[in-house]
């Protein structure tokens, strides 16, 4: 059985799950990076770039229920903040992620630093640090092994390893694109004596991008996509098209290459709060399968917009 959003491949019983995405008796190399379908409202979290780019200070949390149904499906959730901050063109942000799969546990703390240089009088032209300290849990307690495996027996606690990443973004009031890659190092999460079995991180290089077309003072319409490489996994291309109705409403619907087709909507509770929802379902195997109830994904932002009417309409990227 293929897994498309994690891009994992292994053959086991669906009610096994807890066999481990990171490990296994041969190396795994495509471990990817938390899956977002509404990455447009969180580029914040893959691109130390977009930091201090809306602004102001802006606050977003997001949940993600995948393959819901499925025991051990990945659960992520993400917090994260940024800001411009008082020297000019300087940006800080914060992003914390939370992604359990089966009885592995990863918890990633990023610092985000950026630095905007004002091209024009609407384009502007950010470069990205992030610094990265990741925690890896591990319950080999909870795994039901067919045949066990002695080095399967010491549960893994709280593993550190610390990473860097960079990235470029380039916005004006219409369109954006931005190229990162949230982690350079490629970190080995798990080696047992002279074994070969390996766990290891690859470099996720992401090409985000999207175009904001005004029809009329009612109706905004704005293609994006997101492209991510990582060695070892199917490349990964995501195209969305929302519509934002009366600067109040959105609508959408999103295509994940060769693996799920999504429905969003979304809503500005006011100038300083949108919440959105997504739905994902697979055109895989998976997706045919009685016990995967599809794909579910919350987000709520708010804006600390200074002034009133600061923004003529929400920012819509």
């Amino acid at each position: 059985m293929k897994f498309p959003n994690h891009s994992i491949s292994i053959h086991i019983n669906p009610l096994l799950f807890l066999l481990l995405v990171f490990l296994s008796s041969s190396t795994l190399v495509a471990q990817q990076d938390a899956q977002y379908t509404q990455y447009m409202y969180n580029t914040a979290s893959v691109n130390p770039g977009y930091a201090g780019s809306r602004g102001h200070l802006s606050i977003a949390a997001l949940h993600r229920s995948q393959w819901v149904g499925l025991e051990g499906a990945p659960v992520t959730q993400t917090v994260n903040l940024h800001s411009p901050v008082g020297y000019r063109g300087v940006g800080l942000g914060l992003s914390i992620v939370n992604d359990k799969i089966g009885p592995t546990s990863e918890t990633y703390a990023d610092i985000d630093f950026s630095y905007t240089l004002q091209l024009s009088v609407e384009a502007k032209l950010s470069f990205g640090l992030k610094a990265s300290a990741h925690l890896l849990d591990v319950r080999f307690s909870e795994l039901n092994q067919i045949a066990p495996d002695n080095t399967l027996s010491q549960d893994i606690d709280n593993k550190f390893s610390p990473n860097f990443g960079a990235g470029v973004y380039y916005h004006n009031e219409r369109f954006y694109a931005g190229l990162s890659v949230p982690r350079f190092l490629e970190t080995t999460h798990f080696q047992s004596g002279s074994s070969p079995s390996t766990a290891a991180e690859r470099m996720n290089f992401y090409f985000i991008t999207g175009y904001v077309w005004e029809f009329n003072p009612f109706l905004k319409f704005k293609p994006t996509l997101l492209t991510k490489v990582v060695q070892g996994a199917p490349l990964q291309v995501d195209v969305s098209a929302n519509f934002l109705l009366s600067d109040k409403f959105v609508v959408g619907a999103a295509y994940r290459w060769d693996a799920a087709f999504s429905g969003m909507a979304g809503f500005y509770i006011s100038e300083s709060i949108f919440a959105g929802v997504a739905y994902d379902r697979e055109v895989t195997e998976l997706g045919n399968a009685a016990f995967n109830d599809g794909s579910f994904e919350v987000i709520l932002r708010y804006d600390f917009i200074r002034t009133k009417g600061q923004l003529k309409s929400p920012r819509f990227f």
